[in-house]
């Protein structure tokens, strides 16, 4: 089993135990007594988290409303370079249908992969650098992966901006100029249609799976600890929970699921599909829409650390 000199994690009778196992399945246990505690409190004042996501939301809708008419006709030349082909054409974009409904969703996703992160007794025995990696790096594969397991469905509808032959002869200005000025698009320039396929594709494929609760606690061990960040002080031993979260999950697959000798592989795929998705689009989707250009990696911190 995986150790580290000077982890103090330790089950309930006092032994020393630093397996994946125990990390990951007490912290998932952990997150749903809390999740079950606060169902039961609907009454009380939000957790810090919630309150954190909730005063962006309030922050920005005030102003919304006020930019929403101009902004779908702004974007930066930098931006239709990275989108038009040759030809001049633009790439197919996707807005959420709802995006209040989602976002919202989305933050309490949000707020429960942290507070799993935080419960894993062994990342919180890590240095404080290599946590901010894990979290930078993981944050947003364990937010997707915590959408299908709370089985958070969304609807997008497209929107196609101008090509750059269209803004130079109708005299568009670039968003760039406008951003600067204060006055956020609020994501209505929406992510490639392609991302979102992405994602709903890696969706479909977790819930025609049907993943237990137990195979998505491995999934996240799997995704959380990524050894291959440039700069981590515990390597190896990072290394080694990736290895013990796939062992656990292999062992349990065979234990439970002896019958299907492809689900291992089919976790796998689902896996290399999810690592596919980048943070930017996940933010610029579940996030952009209602905090605007608000950094999500100052808003991680807050609610992680209390910053």
């Amino acid at each position: 089993m995986a150790t580290l000199d000077g982890c103090r994690c330790r089950d309930a009778s006092g032994r020393n135990n630093n397996s994946i196992l125990y990390s990951i399945l007490k912290s998932e246990s952990l997150a749903t007594a809390e999740e079950q505690r606060q169902q039961q409190q609907q009454q009380q004042p939000p957790p810090q988290q919630q309150q954190t996501m909730q005063h962006l939301f309030h922050r920005t809708s005030s102003s919304s409303s006020s930019s929403s008419s101009s902004s779908t006709a702004l974007a930066s030349l930098q931006e239709l370079r990275q989108q038009a082909c040759s030809c001049g054409s633009t790439r197919r974009r996707g807005v959420l249908r709802s995006p209040q409904v989602t976002c919202k969703a989305a933050s309490a996703v949000l707020v429960k992969t942290l507070r799993f992160v935080k419960n894993v007794p062994c990342f919180r025995e890590l240095p404080e650098d290599d946590q901010l990696m894990l979290i930078r790096s993981g944050w947003a594969p364990l937010l997707v992966l915590g959408l299908a397991q709370d089985r958070v469905d969304f609807e997008t509808t497209e929107t196609v901006e101008p090509s750059m032959l269209q803004r130079i002869l109708t005299g568009l200005p670039d968003r760039q100029s406008d951003a600067l000025a204060g006055q956020s698009c609020r994501g209505a320039a929406g992510v490639s249609v392609v991302d979102i396929e992405a994602i709903k594709a890696f969706l479909k494929k977790c819930w025609s799976v049907d993943i237990s609760t137990k195979e998505y606690a491995y999934l996240k061990g799997a995704v959380l600890f990524n050894p291959d960040l440039e700069g981590l002080r515990c390597l190896h031993y990072i290394q080694s929970l990736r290895r013990e979260a796939h062992q656990a999950l292999n062992e349990h697959v065979r234990l439970i699921h002896h019958e299907d000798t492809t689900r291992f592989a089919k976790l796998l795929i689902a896996l290399s599909m999810l690592r596919a998705i980048s943070p930017p689009v996940v933010a610029q989707l579940f996030f952009r829409p209602v905090i605007g250009t608000v950094n999500i990696e100052e808003v991680l911190m807050e609610m992680f650390y209390g910053k």
